[in-house]
């Protein structure tokens, strides 16, 4: 899962950056307000944290700007602002959810797997499709009822996959998903997670849409 890390604190933006990452999120970070509204309008991340108190363009200003042109995925505002009048303005502007600093990482992990679940229509932590189980939190796959063992690139694609279920998405547009900057991309990287995907769940758990891409077929109920 991809995210847009927002914060210009040196020290604090590379904790949160490896907290994140230890759960298995891919992090991309920039430290200022106009970085941000150009990421933002041109990547398709799965969700956003973003600081209020920015250099060259305040968050709210980031937040108003990027909501006004159609960017319509999650945004975590995190900021030291804790007076009601900045959470209700926040809230207001488009921010879907708003945390005071300081803010424990585990929780913050949660709060954007919410936020990316709730996106995509699902409501429960789970997600289950065929009979595979697929658990954000404890990154945990069955299949059957059997723990999977997956690397962290399978769990991802799975991840989206299912989350997207019924909808093809491309090869691009998978390595954008699992992919963060400097990260090195075979050109078949995506072909040989879907092989061995396939392998361990199955051969009729990823369909091939020739020319586009790939599809988990029907959409998933989300498991309890």
């Amino acid at each position: 899962m991809r995210i847009l890390l927002v914060e210009d604190d040196p020290l604090l933006g590379d904790g949160i950056r490896a907290g994140l990452r230890q759960q298995g999120f891919q992090v991309d970070w920039v430290q200022d307000g106009e970085a941000a509204q150009r990421e933002l309008r041109a990547q398709p991340y799965a969700a956003t944290v973003l600081d209020l108190g920015l250099p060259r363009m305040d968050g709210i200003d980031v937040l108003r700007s990027v909501r006004r042109v159609g960017v319509d995925f999650p945004i975590l505002v995190l900021t030291a602002r804790d007076a009601v009048p900045d959470r209700v303005r926040g809230l207001d502007m488009g921010a879907d959810d708003y945390v005071v600093k300081p803010v424990d990482l585990q929780e913050l992990g949660a709060r954007l797997r919410a936020l990316v679940r709730r996106s995509h229509g699902r409501p429960r932590e789970r997600l289950e499709a065929h009979d595979v189980v697929l658990d954000p939190a404890s990154r945990m796959v069955y299949l059957a009822g059997v723990p999977v063992t997956l690397s962290s690139r399978e769990f991802d694609l799975l991840h989206v996959l299912m989350l997207n279920a019924g909808r093809v998405l491309s090869r691009e547009q998978i390595e954008q998903h699992l992919y963060s900057w400097g990260q090195e991309v075979e050109s078949n990287a995506v072909e040989v997670h879907v092989h061995r995907l396939r392998s361990k769940l199955g051969s009729d758990m990823i369909r091939t849409v020739r020319g586009i891409g790939y599809v988990l077929p029907g959409k998933p109920a989300a498991a309890s």
